[in-house]
Protein backbone atom coordinates (compact mmCIF):
# COMPACT_ATOMS: atom_id res chain seq x y z
CA UNK A 1 0.00 0.00 0.00
CA UNK A 2 1.22 3.50 -0.82
CA UNK A 3 1.97 5.27 2.51
CA UNK A 4 1.09 8.70 1.08
CA UNK A 5 -2.45 7.68 0.17
CA UNK A 6 -5.17 7.77 2.77
CA UNK A 7 -7.06 4.48 3.10
CA UNK A 8 -10.59 4.67 1.70
CA UNK A 9 -12.07 3.99 5.15
CA UNK A 10 -10.38 7.07 6.61
CA UNK A 11 -11.37 9.18 3.62
CA UNK A 12 -15.04 8.19 3.66
CA UNK A 13 -15.42 7.64 7.39
CA UNK A 14 -12.84 9.86 9.13
CA UNK A 15 -14.69 9.84 12.46
CA UNK A 16 -16.99 6.90 13.20
CA UNK A 17 -18.13 8.48 16.53
CA UNK A 18 -19.16 11.66 14.68
CA UNK A 19 -21.00 9.60 12.07
CA UNK A 20 -22.90 7.70 14.76
CA UNK A 21 -23.70 10.98 16.53
CA UNK A 22 -25.00 12.62 13.34
CA UNK A 23 -27.07 9.53 12.54
CA UNK A 24 -28.62 9.39 16.02
CA UNK A 25 -29.28 13.14 16.25
CA UNK A 26 -30.98 13.17 12.88
CA UNK A 27 -33.31 10.41 13.99
CA UNK A 28 -33.95 12.13 17.33
CA UNK A 29 -34.84 15.41 15.60
CA UNK A 30 -37.63 13.75 13.65
CA UNK A 31 -40.95 12.78 15.14
CA UNK A 32 -40.86 9.24 13.76
CA UNK A 33 -38.27 6.72 12.68
CA UNK A 34 -39.03 5.78 9.10
CA UNK A 35 -37.00 4.26 6.31
CA UNK A 36 -36.74 7.70 4.69
CA UNK A 37 -35.47 9.31 7.89
CA UNK A 38 -32.99 6.49 8.42
CA UNK A 39 -31.68 6.83 4.85
CA UNK A 40 -31.34 10.59 5.24
CA UNK A 41 -29.53 10.06 8.56
CA UNK A 42 -27.16 7.64 6.84
CA UNK A 43 -26.45 10.08 4.01
CA UNK A 44 -25.73 12.87 6.52
CA UNK A 45 -23.65 10.55 8.71
CA UNK A 46 -21.47 9.75 5.69
CA UNK A 47 -21.40 13.29 4.19
CA UNK A 48 -20.75 15.54 7.20
CA UNK A 49 -17.64 13.97 8.83
CA UNK A 50 -15.37 14.32 5.75
CA UNK A 51 -16.15 18.05 5.66
CA UNK A 52 -15.73 18.40 9.42
CA UNK A 53 -12.34 16.67 9.21
CA UNK A 54 -11.11 19.46 6.91
CA UNK A 55 -11.89 22.19 9.42
CA UNK A 56 -8.91 23.72 11.14
CA UNK A 57 -9.34 22.77 14.77
CA UNK A 58 -7.51 24.34 17.63
CA UNK A 59 -7.20 21.87 20.47
CA UNK A 60 -7.33 23.04 24.07
CA UNK A 61 -4.06 23.27 25.93
CA UNK A 62 -4.67 22.90 29.63
CA UNK A 63 -2.17 24.24 32.14
CA UNK A 64 -2.54 24.29 35.90
CA UNK A 65 -5.97 23.26 37.14
CA UNK A 66 -5.19 24.27 40.72
CA UNK A 67 -6.71 27.71 40.14
CA UNK A 68 -10.09 26.37 38.99
CA UNK A 69 -11.69 26.06 42.47
CA UNK A 70 -10.54 29.55 43.45
CA UNK A 71 -11.77 30.98 40.16
CA UNK A 72 -15.14 29.22 40.59
CA UNK A 73 -15.44 30.75 44.06
CA UNK A 74 -14.58 34.24 42.77
CA UNK A 75 -17.09 33.84 39.95
CA UNK A 76 -19.85 32.62 42.29
CA UNK A 77 -19.24 35.56 44.64
CA UNK A 78 -19.18 38.02 41.73
CA UNK A 79 -22.45 36.65 40.34
CA UNK A 80 -24.18 37.08 43.71
CA UNK A 81 -22.76 40.60 44.18
CA UNK A 82 -23.60 41.61 40.62
CA UNK A 83 -27.18 40.35 40.99
CA UNK A 84 -27.65 42.59 44.02
CA UNK A 85 -26.03 45.60 42.34
CA UNK A 86 -28.02 45.16 39.12
CA UNK A 87 -31.28 44.72 41.06
CA UNK A 88 -30.64 47.94 42.98
CA UNK A 89 -29.75 49.77 39.75
CA UNK A 90 -32.82 48.54 37.90
CA UNK A 91 -35.15 49.32 40.81
CA UNK A 92 -33.54 52.73 41.41
CA UNK A 93 -33.74 55.90 39.33
CA UNK A 94 -33.06 55.31 35.65
CA UNK A 95 -30.87 58.42 35.43
CA UNK A 96 -28.28 56.67 37.65
CA UNK A 97 -27.65 53.97 35.03
CA UNK A 98 -24.98 54.77 32.44
CA UNK A 99 -24.70 51.86 30.01
CA UNK A 100 -21.84 51.67 27.56
CA UNK A 101 -19.44 49.56 25.55
CA UNK A 102 -15.73 49.11 26.25
CA UNK A 103 -12.98 47.32 24.38
CA UNK A 104 -11.02 45.10 26.77
CA UNK A 105 -7.45 44.44 25.55
CA UNK A 106 -6.67 40.74 25.87
CA UNK A 107 -3.40 39.18 26.94
CA UNK A 108 -4.82 35.65 26.76
CA UNK A 109 -4.25 34.08 23.34
CA UNK A 110 -5.73 30.60 23.79
CA UNK A 111 -9.12 30.59 22.04
CA UNK A 112 -10.56 28.23 24.65
CA UNK A 113 -9.49 30.62 27.39
CA UNK A 114 -11.05 33.50 25.46
CA UNK A 115 -14.28 31.50 25.14
CA UNK A 116 -14.25 30.86 28.89
CA UNK A 117 -13.63 34.57 29.54
CA UNK A 118 -16.51 35.64 27.31
CA UNK A 119 -18.81 33.15 29.04
CA UNK A 120 -17.76 34.34 32.50
CA UNK A 121 -18.33 37.97 31.55
CA UNK A 122 -21.77 37.16 30.17
CA UNK A 123 -22.67 35.04 33.23
CA UNK A 124 -21.94 37.99 35.51
CA UNK A 125 -25.05 40.21 35.66
CA UNK A 126 -24.53 43.70 34.29
CA UNK A 127 -21.99 42.70 31.64
CA UNK A 128 -22.29 40.99 28.28
CA UNK A 129 -19.54 39.95 25.87
CA UNK A 130 -20.50 41.38 22.50
CA UNK A 131 -17.69 40.86 20.01
CA UNK A 132 -14.17 39.57 19.61
CA UNK A 133 -11.85 41.43 17.27
CA UNK A 134 -10.60 39.52 14.23
CA UNK A 135 -7.07 39.39 15.66
CA UNK A 136 -8.42 38.05 19.02
CA UNK A 137 -6.68 40.87 20.89
CA UNK A 138 -9.74 42.88 22.01
CA UNK A 139 -13.11 41.94 23.45
CA UNK A 140 -16.09 44.28 23.20
CA UNK A 141 -18.09 44.24 26.44
CA UNK A 142 -21.40 45.95 27.19
CA UNK A 143 -21.61 47.19 30.77
CA UNK A 144 -24.95 48.15 32.33
CA UNK A 145 -23.46 50.86 34.53
CA UNK A 146 -20.20 52.10 33.04
CA UNK A 147 -18.90 54.85 35.31
CA UNK A 148 -15.19 53.99 35.25
CA UNK A 149 -14.16 52.03 32.12
CA UNK A 150 -10.56 51.60 33.32
CA UNK A 151 -11.75 50.03 36.59
CA UNK A 152 -14.02 47.58 34.75
CA UNK A 153 -11.13 46.57 32.47
CA UNK A 154 -8.79 46.21 35.47
CA UNK A 155 -11.28 43.97 37.30
CA UNK A 156 -11.94 41.76 34.26
CA UNK A 157 -8.22 41.31 33.69
CA UNK A 158 -7.34 40.68 37.36
CA UNK A 159 -10.32 38.58 38.45
CA UNK A 160 -10.90 36.51 35.31
CA UNK A 161 -8.28 36.82 32.59
CA UNK A 162 -5.19 36.30 34.78
CA UNK A 163 -6.46 33.05 36.35
CA UNK A 164 -7.68 31.82 32.96
CA UNK A 165 -4.20 32.37 31.53
CA UNK A 166 -2.87 29.86 34.08
CA UNK A 167 -5.59 27.35 33.18
CA UNK A 168 -5.29 27.90 29.41
CA UNK A 169 -1.63 28.79 28.69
Amino acid sequence: MNPTRTPWRKRWLPSPPLSVTVFCFWLLMNDAVTVGHALMALVLALAIPPFAARLDREFARIGRLGGVPRMAGVLALDIVRSNIVVALQVLGPERNITPGFIWVPLDIANIHGIAALTSIITLTPGTVSSSLSADRRHLLVHVLNLKDPDEVIRQIKARYEAPLMEIFP
